[in-house]
């Protein structure tokens, strides 16, 4: 057991902690990291720097959606199976019920208001982001060898964006460690022993294998739109990785090049969710609820959500199992302690492109972004405040300038 996690939690709390989160954590999968480090690294100690950091390397090199990916892996360990689908839940449906209902035309965002609104969440994102790379940049790149392959990892991510670069980074970060972090002081290796059994994960290896081939085979023969719907989100969750806005592009191509979505109901729809708090994987749901072959509607939306979280979390459990045992040896240790640093780096390297450069685009917005750093690092202030106090201040931005 992690020697900083001393009890185990309830399902409740993990759904509570969670559905803050949820309905809290805005600026896509590198913010939202942030803000699990910040909620339950820090403020509430469930596990520690170390053991976070390396669930988040695991979660970036599987496919699907990282931070739910890591969410997910979070309430397992607090609270068992129940804990890692009621913080799958909690995180995931504040997000997916405002698009549905966004879907059905009953919300709008347009006008100036809604603009500054949505940029001061934007520099709500700069402000976390920057706050997570701080905290664990003390921690996991404390010597020249470890803070030399977090910058490479930096440079490596902004040459090659998008997944492909965060992947390569910490394959390097990794192989750069079995060279550079094998002698001297080092962070002793955490156990982490998640509930689930090598036999459990052999299954959901072979789930997600069966489901991922057989059900284009199936669709085909079946004939239903309802299969089609959960074959096309499947592939998509199964075959990208990092999640956020990667995803779209799969997407675009599942739904609309196939006829079922209109380019302009998706536009409206993918604009909506990044202006709504937890994964950008929930914008499935409005999709799923806007296409015009039924199933559609709340049902539609019900499938899609969980045709693409699905494959993410059968390879996050089949992996588990295996992952603590491999962690532990000398050389694993070493291959993460640089796969650590590089993870450092690629946050860094997203907070350069595309958390900075999209969103500070003027002084007045580098003063506010560097207010929310200072509430979150000096002041210790609770993320939903800083949420609350830039989004007002981008709205105020958005009508006065």
């Amino acid at each position: 057991m992690d020697s900083e996690t001393t009890t185990r939690g309830t399902v409740g709390e993990v759904f509570r902690t969670f559905l803050k989160l949820g309905l809290t954590s805005f600026g896509g999968p590198i913010a939202h990291l942030g803000y699990f480090r910040d909620e339950i690294v820090v403020r509430r100690r469930w596990l520690g720097e170390a053991a976070y950091a390396e669930l988040v390397a695991l979660c970036q090199f599987l496919p699907g959606p990282a931070s739910s990916q890591v969410g997910f892996a979070l309430g397992l360990w607090r609270a068992g199976p129940l804990g890692a689908l009621a913080a799958w839940a909690a995180f995931t449906l504040p997000s997916a019920i405002v698009l549905v209902l966004f879907a059905f035309g009953a919300v709008a965002l347009d006008g100036p208001v809604a603009q500054g609104l949505l940029h001061g969440l934007k520099i709500v994102a700069v402000a976390v982001v920057a706050q997570a790379v701080w905290g664990m940049a003390r921690t996991l790149t404390p010597d020249w060898q470890r803070l030399a392959i977090g910058v490479g990892a930096v440079v490596i991510a902004l040459m090659l964006a998008g997944s492909f670069g965060q992947v390569i980074s910490i394959v390097l970060g990794g192989l750069a460690g079995l060279v550079l972090c094998r002698s001297g002081a080092s962070v002793p290796a955490v156990t982490m022993r998640f509930p689930v059994s090598p036999a459990v994960g052999l299954l959901c290896l072979t789930i997600f294998a069966v489901l991922l081939f057989g059900l284009p085979v199936l669709a085909s023969l079946a004939n239903a739109q309802g299969l089609d719907l959960f074959d096309a989100f499947y592939r998509a969750g199964a075959l990208v990785f990092g999640g956020g806005h990667v995803v779209l592009p799969l997407l675009d191509a599942e739904t609309v090049a196939s006829g079922w979505i209109s380019k302009d109901s998706f536009l409206a729809g993918y604009g909506a969710a990044q202006a709504v708090p937890g994964p950008l994987f929930t914008f499935a749901a409005y999709l799923g609820a806007v296409v015009s072959t039924p199933p559609n509607g709340v049902l539609g939306a019900a499938i899609a959500l969980v045709a693409i979280f699905l494959p993410g979390f059968l390879l996050l459990l089949g992996v588990l199992p295996f992952w603590d045992a491999i962690r532990g040896r000398p050389l694993a240790q070493a291959a993460m302690r640089g796969a650590n640093a590089a993870v450092v780096g690629i946050l860094a390297a997203a907070l350069c492109d595309p958390v900075w450069t999209s969103t500070i685009l003027g002084p007045l917005d580098l003063a506010l972004a560097l207010l929310g750093f200072g509430a979150l690092v000096v002041l210790k202030l609770p993320p939903w405040i800083v949420v609350a106090s830039l989004a007002v201040a981008g709205v105020v931005i958005g009508l006065v300038f």
